[in-house]
This record gives C-alpha cells, structure tokens and sequence, in this order.
C-alpha cells in the first residue's frame, strides 16, 4: 500500500488490541469468566458431582450474567465517576438484567422444572417421545448477589491492579 496506509489486516490486530485494552471490557469480561468457572467447583462442593457442562450453561452459583453486568457498572463509576450519564445507563442495564435473571428467567426454570415432572409422570414406561426442557435458566436471589458482588469485587480489583 501507498502513503503509509494501513492494510486491513494490520487494522483488525489494531482493533482487536484497542478492544482488549478496553478498562470497562476487561473487568467485565473477567468477572464473567471467573463467575461461569467457579460453577463448577461450586457444584461439587454442593453436590459432590463435577459437572463441566456448567462452564458454558446459564445459570447456576454464582451468576455470571451478573458478575459481568455489575463489573461493566462498576468498572463505569470508578473511571467515568457516579454521577456521569454513562453510569447511570450502565447501572440501569445491570439491574435490568439481574431483574430478569432472578424474575423472568427465575420463573421459565420453575415452570420447565414441573412440565418435565408431568412429563416423567405421564409417560412413565411408555415408548413415546420424551424432550426434556432445559431447567437451569434463571438464578435465585442468592445467586445474583453473589454474582453481582463477584463483578463489583472484581472491577474494584481490576482498576486497582491495572496499569
């Protein structure tokens, strides 16, 4: 390429370097990483079984879509300050979805939960086709907390630690 431009490829690495600097992404994206991998030692403790499918399944302890909505906020508020339009946007976002992860989502796991006891139930015995519903979409109360003050702590710790 001519007069210095910059070839595409060289722009995406630029891009992707830029994205991963990011100071409200990164804490975000940790806190949502560490919450979903910590489901899995969570689940043993509880339960004495491994279960890795945690690693990629929604819900479970502790929420990681609240780990990651509270660590955008907070990450937010410490650099852009409390009062800043844009935090106030980012925390009405977190409550929005940890709202849904303990309301809406909360109730779909209730009801898959009991149509597949009917379905247990009903068809015991019987060659017919049994689809199971998935039952582990929304979180309790507990396990929003939990994910909301990992996200919290983990910003916190991030703008703190980083350079």
């Amino acid at each position: 390429m001519r007069n210095g431009a910059i070839r595409p490829e060289g722009a995406i690495r630029m891009a992707l370097g830029d994205l991963f600097q990011n100071p409200i992404l990164i804490p975000a994206l940790l806190a949502w990483t560490v919450a979903q991998a910590s489901k899995v030692p969570v689940e043993w403790a509880r339960r004495r079984r491994w279960n890795l499918g945690l690693l990629i399944s929604a819900g479970g302890m502790p929420s990681s879509h609240a780990a990651l909505v509270s660590a955008m906020a907070t990450a937010v508020g410490l650099r852009e300050g409390l009062a800043s339009t844009a935090f106030a946007i980012s925390l009405i976002v977190a409550l929005i979805v940890m709202y849904d992860a303990a309301g809406v989502r909360r109730a779909a796991s209730i009801q898959a939960r009991l149509l597949n006891q009917i379905l247990d139930e009903l068809f015991a015995g019987r060659p017919i086709s049994e689809q199971r519903l998935k039952e582990l979409l929304g979180h309790t109360p507990m396990e929003v907390v939990a994910g909301a003050a990992l996200g919290i702590a983990m910003a916190a710790l991030w703008w703190h630690l980083a350079p």
